[in-house]
Formats: structure tokens, C-alpha cells, sequence
């Protein structure tokens, strides 16, 4: 129910203990996390309060503005309402509403579908703002990772996720690797494009060639392509991945069949497809705990076989760390004995990464998220969203026309018909292209191509934008220059240039 959706993470925070806060105060100050000892010998337990921290304020920001709109629209027949009205936004949630909106709640009810959007886009961008300029996550070590990377046999590790909300989250927490080293794009049933992956290899190659990045060509080292799938322990009939009818075994199969497609695309293409390593891996989106299915020496996976890091975590618990890695090394080289030693490192260390992850679930929420279904904020369409490093905050449709990408928008508006339209709020949508400020035209393209894809989700929703049951706020970035989004327009206070129509 939303009642309960909006109340999970300040539950959450007040049986953690962790101190509660004002929601909206997204970058404000916040008293540090007590130092914690760690469940597991090989956990993170100070990245965990950090990381723990920083979920809850982010969400708690978008979760205090239903309360918060509760409260202004009870006052709506005041006389002094739009003066209370504006106090309150300011106080609970960090900002003003929009005056027009408000100053005509005495002729007629107060619309309080655009108040939402308005809110929530608001959010989001102070949201946006404090992470590009913040570092709250504190994933800084990119050459180290890339040296790891390299030190396996590899130059890129590139990541597609189901485009699940509650999968967002997985380079940064679930595999605790540094965001920006990492490339992914997220898909519905992680069945991520071909072509745009073989694009970016293209690409990767040729930097290799000209540049030396990130290293020489003729350096022996590899593409590292990962698909990953996902899965519900707890009722795996229901809350697995809809794109395969929650059947984790389908999910896992399709994912193998598209990167083995993958691969034999950039055999037919370049002839190189020794190039190519791949990596299966399942997520458990109740529990943060990964599956790997361990590749052979030939590259092959075979979906029954795969290393388990639940089970890892309780065999190695009662060890020491420096014995709880040989233990993860061992069981590796057991699962896959011929594979490259280089492959077996990677492995392990994503396996031991995540035990900080199952930790973090295992201590403060008490092993297993209350929320398992989708809890998703808002839908994130175009290309970017860099700062989207949390779960179930927000559903991807990575696009470049809507045409495109048609299923993976309408799972989302599926999804957000029972999340909001259900209860009568409507699907926000944030429409964002990143672009590279150095090529000429580059942001006059990206604006361009906000403002087509904006337009052709009105049309597509036509009858949700209508009745005021789907907005959308434009965006764009210049990711060259490491700034913070810029806000072109907004379907709130401005329909034609938020691109839909009320």
C-alpha cells in the first residue's frame, strides 16, 4: 500500500537507530553513523554506516512528501494558507511550491497531482546536486579498481543490469566497485542491446589503439561483458523479474543466450571474439546476495553451476578475514577450475565485495527488505543517471528514441500504475540525455533529443498525461565537465515545455 511504501526507510532508520531528520534537508549536515562492528570478518562496517546513512537521507527526502502534502492540503481553506503552505515546503522539504499552483486552491481544489510532481522533481534535483558536487558515496579509488582490472586481464567491465529499481543499487552496494570506472546500462530482463554493446567495444578498442586507454592494445587483456539477471527468495513465483514470468532459471538462460549473441557479434563483425570474457551473475533483490556462474576455460557458463555468496558468507563468518578470502579462492577454484586465473581473482573479489552487502542487509534490515516488491520514486528515461546508485529509487529506460525502447517504458508505466496512479498520484518521469560539452553541437543535440522524447511520451500516455496523471521534467548534462544536471523544463508549470499535455 503507499501508506506503507512511504513509511519503510524511516521504519527502518528508527530500528537501526540511526537519528531522524528533517526530509527534505537533502545535502544538510547529519551527525556522523557510530562506528559499528562489522557482522563478518571481511565486511566493510564503516562504508556500511556511510552507505547506510546516505540511503536513508536520499529517501527520506522523497519519501516526506506525501506527509508533507497531507498536511498543506488540510490547510487549503485557511486564510493565511498559501503563507503556511509555503512554511511548511520550506521547513520539511528544503524548498518552495510553485506560487501559481497555490494561489488558486480558493477557487477550486488544490491540484495536488502537480504539488507531487513538482516535489518529487525538486528532490530530485537537489538530489542530483549533492552527489555531483558532494561525493557522498566515497568511490574515489578508480585507478585502483582499474588496476585490479587490469591485473586480472582485463580493460573494461561492462555491466547490464535489469532495469529492476531494485537492481540500481548494484555497483556501488552490491558489488561495492567505484561508479564511474564501471560502465552500465540497464535493460527490463537485463537483455541489453547488442548493438550499443558492440558499439562501445568498437569504441574501447579504438581508444586502445589511438590513446593507450585504458591501456596499449596490444596490452593481453580482455572486455569483460556481465549480465545481471535477478530473483526473489522469498516468493520467487511473484517478485523475480516480470520480464521472464519471475522464473529465475529463464532469466538466467536468456541472459546467457544474450551474451553468448554478443559475442559472436563481434566474431562476425571483427573477427575478434577471443576478445570477450562473459559473466553470469544472479542477484537475490530480497537479500543483496549474488550468485556467479563460474565460466569454463572455453568461456562456456553453465547455469547450474555457480558459487553462492549467502552460503559463502556463513562458511566463512567464524574465520578469520585472511582465511575467509583463501576459503572464497577455494571455492572458486572449485566451481571453476579451468578458467583463467585472472577470471577466478575477479570473481572472488566480487564475492567478497558483496559480503559487505549481505552484511548491510543482514544489519540493518534484519536480513531481508521489507519492501521486495517495486518502491520505485520515479522513471528515469534517456541516457545517464550516474547518480542513481540506490535501490528501488528509481526505473530505467535507458533510450534514444522512444520507438526504441517501447517495452521497457511500458513495463515502467506498468509498474507506476499500481505504485501511483493506483492512489490517484501521478508517474513522474525525468527525461535526462548526458552529453560531452567538448564535441561542437553536443548540447544543442542533447536538448533537441530531450525535447522528441518528451513529446513522444506524451503521445504514447496521451490519456495518463491528460488527465494529469504522468509529468515530465527534461534535463541534460554535461558529464565532460563532472557539473550538475541543467534543467530545461518541466510538464508542472510548464506543459509544453515539460513535452506533455494536460
Amino acid at each position: 500500500m503507499l501508506s506503507h511504501r512511504y513509511s519503510t526507510i524511516r521504519g527502518a532508520v528508527h530500528q537501526a537507530g540511526a537519528p531522524r531528520r528533517r526530509p527534505g534537508a537533502a545535502g544538510a549536515a547529519r551527525p556522523a553513523p557510530a562506528r559499528i562492528a562489522a557482522s563478518h570478518p571481511l565486511a566493510r562496517s564503516e562504508e556500511n554506516a556511510r552507505l547506510f546513512d546516505y540511503e536513508c537521507r536520499v529517501k527520506d527526502s522523497f519519501d516526506g512528501i506525501v506527509p508533507t502534502l497531507k498536511r498543506i492540503s488540510a490547510l487549503q481553506h485557511e486564510c493565511d494558507f498559501e503563507a503556511r503552505a509555503q512554511g511548511l515546503a520550506r521547513d520539511e522539504l528544503g524548498f518552495e511550491l510553485p506560487q501559481e499552483i497555490l494561489a488558486d486552491a480558493w477557487v477550486e481544489q488544490l491540484d495536488m497531482r502537480r504539488l507531487f510532481a513538482w516535489c518529487l522533481f525538486q528532490t530530485y534535483r537537489r538530489f542530483c546536486d549533492e552527489f555531483f558536487t558532494a561525493d557522498p558515496l566515497g568511490a574515489r579509488d578508480d585507478d585502483g579498481f582499474q588496476g585490479l582490472l587490469q591485473e586480472c586481464g582485463f580493460h573494461l567491465l561492462d555491466v547490464s543490469p535489469c532495469a529492476d529499481g531494485r537492481l540500481a543499487h548494484v555497483i556501488r552496494y552490491v558489488f561495492r566497485l567505484p561508479f564511474r570506472v564501471v560502465r552500465r546500462k540497464s535493460y527490463a530482463g537485463a537483455l541489453f542491446d547488442i548493438q550499443d554493446s558492440l558499439d562501445k567495444w568498437t569504441e574501447t578498442e579504438l581508444l586502445r589503439y589511438r590513446e593507450g586507454r585504458p591501456n596499449a592494445a596490444d596490452a593481453p587483456t580482455r572486455y569483460l561483458k556481465a549480465v545481471v539477471y535477478h530473483y526473489s527468495s522469498s516468493d520467487p513465483g511473484r517478485e523475480g523479474c516480470a520480464a521472464h514470468g519471475s522464473d529465475a532459471r529463464v532469466a538466467a538462460r536468456a541472459g546467457l543466450e544474450r551474451l553468448e549473441s554478443f559475442r559472436q557479434a563481434v566474431q562476425n563483425t571483427y573477427c575478434c571474439g577471443a576478445s570477450i570474457d562473459l559473466l553470469l551473475i544472479g542477484l537475490d533483490t530480497d537479500t543483496d546476495a549474488i550468485r556467479v556462474h563460474a565460466p569454463g576455460g572455453d568461456g562456456g557458463i553453465a547455469l547450474e553451476n555457480y558459487i553462492d555468496a549467502a552460503r559463502l558468507y556463513d562458511l566463512t563468518r567464524p574465520l578469520t578475514a585472511q582465511q575467509g578470502r583463501e576459503r572464497i579462492a577455494a571455492s572458486v577454484q572449485e566451481a571453476a577450475p579451468d578458467a583463467p586465473a585472472g577470471m577466478r581473482r575477479m570473481i572472488s573479489q566480487l564475492l567478497e565485495h558483496n559480503l559487505s552487502q549481505i552484511d548491510y542487509v543482514r544489519r540493518y534490515r534484519n536480513g531481508r527488505y521489507s519492501d521486495i516488491g517495486h518502491a520505485e520514486r520515479f522513471i528515469g528515461v534517456g541516457k545517464g543517471f550516474e547518480e542513481v546508485q540506490l535501490r528501488n529509487l528509481t526505473y530505467f529506460a535507458y533510450l534514444d528514441t522512444v520507438e526504441e525502447a517501447v517495452p521497457d517504458l511500458d513495463v515502467g508505466v506498468k509498474i507506476f500504475s499500481r505504485l501511483n496512479v493506483a492512489h490517484g498520484l501521478p508517474i513522474p518521469v525525468v527525461v535526462r540525455f548526458d552529453y560531452q560539452g567538448h564535441v561542437p553541437g553536443a548540447r544543442e543535440r542533447a536538448v533537441a533529443q530531450c525535447g522528441r522524447v518528451a513529446a513522444a511520451i506524451g503521445d504514447r500516455y496521451a490519456d495518463l498525461a491528460g488527465r494529469g496523471l504522468l509529468h515530465t521534467l527534461l534535463s541534460v548534462r554535461d558529464c565532460a565537465a563532472g557539473g550538475a544536471i541543467e534543467v530545461l523544463g518541466c510538464s508542472v508549470t510548464d506543459p509544453a515545455g515539460g513535452g506533455t499535455r494536460r
